[in-house]
């Protein structure tokens, strides 16, 4: 039996405060790991050493609701709990001003606009240029959106009731009914397609981040661009791919009323 197990028999059927404050020093370096991946611009009013508290709360919980028998690797489970804890945090103090807010929504609305209206993603300057301000401004307001839409983990939740989030599909091992798994992989199939309209670079951003778990500075090293680059670009990502979706979401929800209206016409003049 290996050492780290033995700390985790040792808390867990002990509650053993040693063996609880060995667990916290091992698995400390995930925080940092994990405020790494977010790649968050720190607003004046904070210090990284803020999110690494934020972080160390999310790691201690991690730590105490963790079981062994969950069928997943501890690490796995205190990164999203890192990850929850430290956003969760960030919002709680309510420290963005609404504009930051109202400019995502902007963002995500001039995509879904220029979408439809070119039948592909627009670029940086024909977003800029569809909201009234220069491309240094668009992503001055992409940097500041990251802080709202952080991650792919974030769910999409469909006309029909079914819910997806992004990460569902580049990977999807969960156990579900015969069902379950169909409607769900419709989802996934839709989310996935909204991935494919991406250009390369941000397909590439993609794969580097939820995929290889890379960092926004060695996605910045392998992109050739800075990690707040790569922060406005994952902020773009993300609002690109909800407008996408959305936008697919409406079309099959009008196709359905078109057929609605139209079988019952058929049906009496027969």
């Amino acid at each position: 039996m290996d050492d780290v197990k033995k700390l985790w028999q040792a808390y867990i059927e002990q509650k053993d405060p040693k063996a609880r404050e060995a667990l916290i020093l091992r698995y400390a370096p995930l925080i940092k790991y994990v405020v790494g991946r977010l790649g968050l611009k720190v607003p004046a009013s904070l210090e990284q050493n803020d999110l690494l508290s934020y972080g160390m709360i999310g790691l201690i919980e991690a730590i105490d609701r963790f079981d062994l028998s969950y069928d997943v690797k501890f690490e796995t489970y205190a990164i999203s709990r890192i990850k929850g804890q430290i956003i969760d945090s960030i919002r709680a103090m309510d420290i963005l001003p609404r504009s930051v807010y109202r400019h995502a929504k902007e963002i995500e609305a001039a995509f879904s606009e220029l979408s439809q209206l070119l039948g592909r993603l627009p670029t940086d300057s024909e977003v800029a240029d569809h909201l009234g301000i220069s491309v240094k401004e668009y992503h001055r307001w992409l940097g500041n959106a990251s802080w709202i839409v952080i991650s792919l983990d974030q769910p999409i939740i469909f006309s029909d009731g079914e819910q997806a989030s992004l990460y569902d599909s580049l990977e999807d091992d969960t156990v579900q009914t015969p069902a379950e798994a169909v409607d769900r992989q419709e989802a996934i199939e839709r989310v996935a397609t909204a991935i494919t309209q991406l250009p390369k670079r941000e397909q590439l951003l993609v794969s580097l981040y939820y995929n290889d778990g890379l960092t926004m500075k060695e996605i910045g090293e392998v992109l050739g661009v800075s990690e707040s680059r790569v922060s406005q670009l994952h902020a773009k990502v993300m609002l690109a791919l909800r407008s996408f979706i959305t936008n697919q979401d409406f079309a099959t929800r009008k196709s359905y009323q078109k057929r609605g209206t139209y079988v019952p016409a058929v049906a009496a003049s027969g």
